[in-house]
């Protein structure tokens, strides 16, 4: 059955779909070329797209130099404007075309921006090219010298300017701004201050010819200035069917967002079609709102400027679509196996110099770690032997203990202590049992009575253990502890405060995701190690995630996820109410995109079969309910206390001498009432 509740259209999470255009080009032949552009129009009113971008000139064709001059294909491309118009309308689509428009006695290279079966303004061309192969100051004259225009276009008058920005009344967060071609290779492009003036939608329709390695310049400019401006940067080129006399077309098409590549069309084409995505312009706005530097750029450049606000009506959402666009079900682990071997080696190589210049400033040539077989302690102890490798200082001098407890499964045991022996550091073993054993009948808990109660008290009596003991060791040897817990635990307060894993002289992974340290791990296994230690680090990647302090009951152990969630699920939450304050509906949203359905998408190389799950909308609701609770609610006086360590990851860090600070009193209402209130069940 067909979803229809609000929730699951784009729109409703502040999406809008654009299309940039890539239609066969007919040479000096305005209707045929209209034919071009109304067909693709339909197609992207079938396919829910909101704005669609045509190339430049696109309805006369570029590349036809003195026939621009002539009287009766200007007056043909003016009755062709009205016929798109009024297809667009149609379609429900805001449609951008290229068009030489007469202004008085001078022609112009345009952007005719058509809504409500009507043209609402007309953006001129502000830097003319008039070099190498380029003579169009031959033709037009350029938008600079416009400033703002009422011009008469088929008995309406309409906006001219190179100045207006174009804002849907219904949907506020969609506005765009043009510019074009050229004009992005200016040293300060147009669409710089049309994005200071609020426009989220930069446009670029394009004639750039095609010459080797130029395919690669444009879409870097169309990163940088996504990225620059805080914005979206649609551009759409001229391709097949312009005039080859001298020059030559690819149509190449590109869509990024705030740096990012969201589409990119296919180049060399001989058929029209269209490069679809869906922008994220509440995503935008949100960045804007956390980057002082943008405001303040804003007041400085905006002082003289006059931008004109042009509303439109946009089209009504579909009730329910699929997002087009890039998610990773890993926002901390890239599904591209060149991004992830990347941020791998970034990643690695932050620790280790985090914790290399640690030793350096403090002079220690021993560290001390716990090592307990799991996933954090493996790779804390993984940095630590690169760093002393580094610094040509002995593994030796890394004093690395196992400390069983009542649930030390014989697995876990065997392999941190066959892990330690492969790195070669100095490996011992206590068993924190007897003195877990003293403080409980000392305490007075059931358990020293012979009572089976497991609750916290008996959970953290091993946890205050195990640290203290490695601190008292670290004073013993003229050291420092080394932490393992990582930024997830942060996240969901999973540590024991003070006197347990929470606390340590310095944590290397604290800045680090729960998902990112398990590829992490596969990354140094595949690159570093053969042999026994391979092995050895496969068998701890395979091993349940547990703390392992509550016995074993009815032959299940204590399971992590069990109990705070999915890692997947809950470093998807963290990364995106973390490094852009989504709401809570929208970061469901988005899970239910990403995680709905296992067989589509892609997963980040290595991920075994077995982790190749998917997870449906109750599911995700109910355990963001729970993270909610325990990240905005119950865990911050942790995080107001965490040890140094270094930043790694983009979704940032959550030492509060960085990028996340908060009372450790606040409630989370706020955020679970969004969530009831706009998360069907």
């Amino acid at each position: 059955m067909a979803q229809t509740d609000p929730f699951h259209s784009p729109a409703t999470h502040g999406f809008v779909r654009v299309a940039a255009a890539t239609p066969v080009v007919h040479t000096a032949d305005p209707s045929a070329n209209a034919d071009e552009h109304i067909a693709l129009i339909r197609q992207a009113g079938e396919q829910g797209v909101d704005l669609i971008v045509f190339p430049e000139l696109s309805l006369s064709g570029y590349a036809i130099d003195d026939l621009l001059m002539q009287d009766a294909l200007l007056a043909e491309v003016e009755r062709q404007i009205a016929i798109v118009a009024e297809a667009a309308d149609a379609a429900g689509v805001i449609a951008v075309v290229g068009a030489p428009v007469r202004n008085g006695d001078a022609l112009y290279n345009c952007a005719v921006v058509l809504g409500s079966g009507a043209v609402l303004g007309v953006v001129p061309k502000t830097y003319l090219p008039n070099y190498r192969e380029y003579y169009e100051k031959r033709w037009f004259s350029a938008g600079t010298d416009t400033g703002r225009w009422h011009i008469d276009l088929h008995g309406r008058s309409v906006e001219f300017a190179s100045t207006l920005l174009f804002q849907a009344e219904n949907r506020p967060e969609f506005t765009f701004a043009v510019e074009i071609c050229e004009d992005f290779w200016a040293p300060l492009p147009p669409s710089t201050r049309q994005a200071l003036a609020g426009a989220r939608i930069l446009l670029n329709l394009s004639a750039s010819n095609i010459v080797i390695g130029k395919a690669e310049e444009r879409a870097l400019l169309c990163a940088s200035q996504s990225a620059r401006a805080m914005a979206a940067y649609v551009f759409t080129a001229s391709g097949w069917g312009e005039s080859t006399t001298d020059l030559a077309w690819d149509g190449q098409a590109t869509i990024h967002e705030l740096g990012a590549k969201l589409a990119e069309g296919e180049r060399f084409s001989l058929e029209s079609h269209l490069t679809v995505a869906d922008i994220d312009v509440a995503r935008i706005g949100l960045e804007r709102l956390r980057t002082g530097t943008f405001a303040d750029c804003a007041k400085a450049e905006l002082q003289d400027a006059q931008f004109t606000h042009l509303v439109f009506t946009a089209r009504e959402a579909p009730a329910a679509a699929d997002l087009i666009r890039p998610l990773d079900r890993f926002p901390f682990v890239p599904d591209d196996a060149a991004r992830l071997d990347q941020d791998c080696y970034e990643a690695f190589n932050i620790q280790v110099q985090g914790l290399m210049r640690r030793l350096k400033a403090t002079g220690s040539r021993t560290l001390v770690i716990g090592v307990s077989g799991g996933l954090d302690s493996t790779q804390a102890l993984l940095v630590a032997c690169r760093a002393f490798d580094r610094l040509g200082l002995p593994r030796t001098g890394i004093l690395a203990y196992t400390m069983p407890g009542f649930a030390t499964s014989e697995g876990t045991k065997s392999n941190a202590l066959a892990l330690m022996t492969a790195l070669g550091v100095t490996a011992g073993e206590i068993d924190i049992r007897p003195a877990a054993e003293r403080m409980l009948a000392d305490i007075g808990h059931p358990y020293a009575k012979g009572e089976a109660v497991y609750d916290i008290t008996f959970e953290n009596v091993q946890a205050g253990l195990r640290t203290d003991y490695l601190f008292r060791l670290a004073n013993q040897n003229g050291g420092l502890v080394l932490g393992t817990g990582d930024l997830s635990e942060l996240a969901l307060g999973w540590a024991t405060y003070g006197v347990g894993d929470h606390m340590s002289h310095y944590n290397v992974n604290g800045g680090v995701a729960k998902t990112l340290i398990r590829h992490l791990i596969r990354w140094v296994a595949a690159r570093e190690h053969e042999g026994e230690t391979a092995r050895v680090l496969h068998a701890i990647l395979d091993t349940e995630i547990s703390p392992e302090l509550v016995p074993a009951q009815d032959g299940k152990i204590q399971s992590t996820e069990g109990t705070v969630g999915p890692y997947a699920l809950n470093d998807f939450f963290l990364f995106y109410i973390t490094r852009f304050g989504l709401s809570p509906s929208k970061v469901a949203f988005l899970a239910h995109q990403a995680w709905k359905d296992a067989s589509t998408g892609h997963w980040p190389e290595g991920t075994p079969e077995d982790e190749k799950v998917e997870y449906d909308l109750p599911t995700i609701k109910a355990w963001l309910r729970k993270f909610l609770h325990r990240f905005f609610q119950t865990s911050q006086f942790k995080r107001s206390a965490v040890p140094n360590g270094p930043k790694v990851v983009t979704g940032g860090s959550l030492s509060p001498r960085g990028d996340w600070r908060a009372p450790s009193d606040a409630t989370a209402k706020v955020w679970i009432d969004e969530l009831e209130a706009n998360v069907p069940d």
